[in-house]
């Protein structure tokens, strides 16, 4: 179903310490973090995850990947199956295996503020390009670099892609992928959150200049407080882990997080609690910790 309601607040309030709650749910970011840079899933990670849900605690995979791009975590799921997708745009149900996943939630990001943000930061970037993620497809500029490992469905102006009548125009957008060639990446994300203001979510997971611009409040942390909330599990009772900018409000609204140690500044300032890095099993060193401590009973 389509969200276009109000947005749970990911803001963190005042709490007792999130030490003395046992976790109900483990918020996991993929790349960089739960996956390894070969972008495998280690076995002591699948056994780690397995073990956490048999003592009771969810698993949820948060990342900014489509849904289309989840197969590499569909076989490690262990019956639950939900993932948070684009940032927060899309929740999709992974049960039924590779290829077959299913949208439950999408929060998409309107056309005329797709509109607005890329007149908006093509003014103040000059030189920015665009690619467009929708529910099913991915389209780009033709000057867009080839970043990903897919094909686009159609190759034309971003304007003419969000146009009422563009490809796919009844399809929801999930987000917008800006790309800069030449500009320092923490710099391209803060020009592009004042240009863009409040007509878009304006975040970046990679080490380039590529920024991700999802709908008005739209981000990991906000599906993942309305999930958390459709399940009454409050934010103290949340694990999370991450390593880049894009996951700095997960970790920050969760009540115990944990930033990698190959993570970003930034990210490592956000979290109240740090792992080793996602090449030497960091959310797994993490999840065996906590089992050990007794979060069973």
């Amino acid at each position: 179903m389509r969200d276009n309601g109000s947005v749970t607040s990911a803001t963190r309030q005042p709490e007792p310490p999130a030490a003395a709650v046992r976790p109900r749910l483990i918020a996991t970011d993929l790349d960089g973090t739960l996956l390894r840079d070969d972008k495998s899933v280690s076995p002591r990670t699948v056994d780690a995850l397995a073990a956490a849900e048999e003592a009771g605690i969810e698993v949820f995979f948060v990342t900014g990947r489509p849904a289309r791009w989840m197969d590499v975590v569909s076989d490690h799921v262990h019956g639950h199956g939900l993932a948070i997708c684009g940032n927060g745009a899309a929740v999709v149900d992974l049960h039924d295996g590779a290829g077959a996943h299913r949208f439950v939630k999408i929060r998409e990001l309107a056309r005329p503020n797709a509109l607005d943000a890329v007149r908006l930061l093509r003014e103040a970037a000059p030189g920015t390009v665009y690619a467009v993620e929708q529910t099913y497809g991915f389209y780009q500029e033709p000057d867009y670099p080839k970043l990903h490992l897919e094909i686009p469905d159609s190759l034309a102006p971003a304007e003419e892609l969000l146009a009422p009548d563009g490809p796919a125009a009844g399809e929801p957008v999930l987000k917008i992928l800006a790309f800069h060639p030449e500009m320092d990446p923490d710099a391209f994300l803060t020009l592009a959150g004042l240009a863009i203001g409040d007509r878009a979510n304006v975040t970046r997971s990679s080490p380039s200049a590529l920024l991700e611009l999802s709908g008005p409040g739209v981000s990991k942390a906000s599906t993942l407080a309305l999930c958390c909330a459709e399940r009454g599990i409050s934010h103290e009772e949340v694990v999370a882990f991450g390593d880049m900018p894009n996951d700095i409000e997960m970790l920050t609204w969760a009540g115990r997080s944990y930033a990698m140690g190959n993570a970003h500044p930034d990210v490592i300032a956000a979290a109240s609690g740090r792992t080793v890095a996602n090449d030497d099993d960091g959310v797994a060193v993490v999840i065996e910790r906590l089992l050990a401590e007794g979060v069973r009973s």
